[in-house]
């Protein structure tokens, strides 16, 4: 019952020809948390919080837009006859082009408010973790991205989900261990925070983590055309920032 329960409402309410999707409300949900969390995080990094809106908004655009750019390009032979509305639907989002595009523009943000990157990336790592545990779990509710088939005790089946599972057919939940995943590197995170404090170090942290995540993650999740190469991605960007850190932690201090 459990495990059917929550699949059955990837939309949460309707009022008229309005739908409110769980998707939807995850990620506004996720950008709420995650900008409170920065908003700490700006003060404890004795960073200026009144740039913290226009910040928030820009990396909200810019990851939703690299996401779907990502996917697009990712499934170009399965759009059809229909890829302006793949482009504008709810479903179709990649992290890896969210990464890069909330990135791109963050940095555009930060250079034209004249901030300091490293700093406020480090200001805003934990909140990025927290962020993409909201997120995750709307790809839960939304019953998207999960994994392989699979007879464990948690296995469950989306038979709404895109795309729907086989009556019968139940798969591994791996959005929900990125759900777990991202909570444990968002309070990781906060322990390193007064032991990693040279500019860059703790988004280093942060994708280092998160590349080895989704790199381990992507071994249980339905096969899809592109999976080899988001594999790559993940240990590429988790072996660089690691070797970034590494130099970073021990090059010797200014003075």
């Amino acid at each position: 019952m459990i495990k059917s329960l929550i699949t059955m409402y990837p939309e949460l309410l309707s009022i008229g020809p309005f739908t409110i999707h769980t998707f939807g409300l995850m990620m506004a949900l996720g950008f709420l948390a995650a900008g409170i969390a920065a908003y700490y995080g700006f003060r404890r990094k004795g960073l200026d919080t009144e740039n913290l809106f226009w910040l928030v908004i820009a990396t909200a655009v810019g990851g939703v837009l690299g996401s779907k750019i990502h996917y697009l390009l990712l499934n170009l032979s399965e759009l059809g006859d229909t890829p302006l509305r793949s482009a504008f639907s709810g479903a179709g989002l990649v992290w890896y082009g969210g990464m890069v595009g909330g990135l791109v523009t963050a940095l555009m943000v930060m250079t034209f408010l004249k901030l300091p990157w490293g700093k406020v990336l480090d200001a805003a790592a934990p909140a990025i973790a927290l962020g993409y545990a909201f997120g995750r779990m709307g790809c839960f509710l939304n019953g998207d991205d999960y994994g392989i088939t699979s007879t464990l005790p948690w296995a469950m089946g989306f038979p709404r989900g895109s795309p729907p599972t086989p009556p019968g057919i139940t798969v591994q939940p791996t959005q929900l261990y990125e759900v777990g995943a991202a909570i444990l590197i968002f309070f990781v995170l906060l322990f390193l925070w007064p032991r990693l404090k040279r500019d860059w170090e703790l988004f280093c942290a942060y994708l280092v983590m998160a590349g080895t995540e989704r790199f381990l993650v992507e071994f249980v999740r339905f096969q899809r055309d592109g999976q080899t190469q988001q594999r790559l991605l993940a240990l590429a960007t988790a072996i660089a920032a690691a070797v970034a850190l590494v130099w970073i932690h021990t090059r010797p201090e200014r003075r």
